[in-house]
C-alpha cells in the first residue's frame, strides 16, 4: 500500500474550524466480509482491528455527557464487532438516532440471520453501499456476487418496512468507479429509484453521492497507474469555496477502535490527528469535559474531495449539481 500522506500534505486546503458538535462518528474496526476497490478504510476479511469493550462504554457515555444527536457507526462491517448491538441499543436508549454504514452483504452472514429485524426494532437508519444499479459496476468495485446479494438485503430491508416506514429510512450510497466527480445528486437518485423498482421492486428513502477519496486502496492504485497527480487536480480545479460551510467536519468528530479522535474519517484513515491543546494524540477520554467548538480542524489536499464540485459529505452531495 502505497502512502499518499507525503504528497496530499504538500497541497494547501483553506483553514476550517469547528462548530457545534451533534455527530459522534466511530469506527469499530476495519474487518469486513469484503474487500472493496474503493475502500477509504482498507478493510477486508483479513483485517483483525477491533473495538474493545470498554472503548464502546465510553462511547455511550460520551453520548450521555455531551448531548450527541446522532451516533454514526462505521467499519469495516460494523456489525461484524462484538460491540456493535450494545452500541445501537445503549444509544437508542439515550435518545439518540443510529446510523449503520452497512454493505448489505452482511445481512447473509452466518451469525448475522437476525440483523435486519434487530436494525428495525431499534429504528435504526440504514445507510447502506450501493455503487450502481447494474451488476457489472457492482461488481467491478465489490466482487463478485455482491450485487445479487445487495439485491437480496434490500428486499429483506423493505420487508420489514424499510423505505416505506417513516421510523425506518433506507439510503444507499453511490462512489464512482474511478477517478471521476460523480454524477448530480438528484438525477441519479431518480435513475437509481426507477431501474430498482421497475426491475426489483425496491423502495428507498435517498441516495447520498460521494466523491473517492485519494487516499488507501484507492490513492495507492491511483499512483500505481499514474492517475494521482491528475485526480488530486481534477478536485483542486472544482473546488468551490461556498461548500466549506457544510463538510461534515465542522458538526462531527470520528473515533477510531482504540478510542483516538480525529475530524472526519478519512483523518483517521491517514492518522491525523485531532488538534487540541497540547496534546498530539486525543483520546475521547480527554474531550470529556472539553469545549471543542471553534477548534480548528486538521486539513490537508484530501480535503478537496469534500468541497469540489457538488460536494461530499456523510450525508452525500453538498449542494445539486449545475446542469
Amino acid at each position: 500500500m502505497r502512502d499518499t500522506l507525503p504528497l496530499l500534505d504538500k497541497i494547501p486546503f483553506p483553514a476550517l474550524r469547528r462548530s457545534r458538535l451533534d455527530t459522534l462518528q466511530i469506527n469499530v474496526g476495519y474487518r469486513c466480509n469484503q474487500t472493496c476497490f474503493h475502500c477509504h478504510v482498507n478493510a477486508g476479511p483479513n483485517r483483525t482491528e477491533e473495538m474493545a469493550a470498554d472503548v464502546a462504554e465510553l462511547a455511550l457515555a460520551f453520548i450521555a455527557r455531551k448531548d450527541i444527536k446522532t451516533l454514526d457507526i462505521t467499519g469495516g462491517a460494523p456489525e461484524l464487532n462484538a460491540s456493535f448491538r450494545r452500541l445501537v441499543t445503549g444509544a437508542r436508549a439515550l435518545g439518540a438516532k443510529v446510523m449503520d454504514r452497512c454493505n448489505l452483504t452482511i445481512l447473509e452472514q452466518p451469525g448475522q440471520e437476525d440483523l435486519a429485524a434487530f436494525l428495525a426494532a431499534q429504528d435504526v437508519e440504514v445507510v447502506a453501499s450501493m455503487p450502481c444499479y447494474s451488476l457489472k459496476n457492482v461488481e467491478a468495485q465489490r466482487g463478485t456476487g455482491t450485487f445479487d446479494a445487495s439485491i437480496r438485503g434490500l428486499q429483506a430491508l423493505n420487508a420489514l418496512g424499510y423505505g416505506r416506514d417513516p421510523a425506518l429510512t433506507l439510503n444507499l450510497v453511490y462512489n464512482p468507479l474511478g477517478p471521476s466527480l460523480p454524477p448530480g445528486q438528484a438525477g441519479l437518485e431518480a435513475d437509481y429509484k426507477r431501474v430498482l423498482g421497475e426491475q426489483f421492486g425496491i423502495v428507498f428513502n435517498d441516495l447520498f453521492v460521494l466523491a473517492n477519496m485519494p487516499i488507501q486502496r484507492f490513492g495507492s492504485t491511483l499512483m500505481t497507474k499514474g492517475e494521482f497527480d491528475g485526480y488530486l487536480n481534477l478536485l483542486q480545479d472544482a473546488h468551490l469555496d461556498a461548500n466549506l460551510d457544510g463538510v461534515m467536519c465542522r458538526n462531527l468528530i470520528s473515533v477510531d477502535y482504540k478510542g483516538f479522535v480525529f475530524d472526519c474519517d478519512f483523518n483517521q484513515m491517514l492518522d491525523l490527528p485531532m488538534p487540541y491543546g497540547a496534546n498530539k494524540r486525543v483520546h475521547l477520554s480527554d474531550l470529556m469535559d472539553a469545549d471543542i467548538a471553534d477548534n480548528p480542524i486538521r486539513v490537508s489536499g484530501h480535503c478537496y474531495g469534500c468541497t469540489a464540485g457538488q460536494g461530499s459529505s456523510c450525508g452525500g452531495a453538498l449542494k445539486e449539481a449545475a446542469e
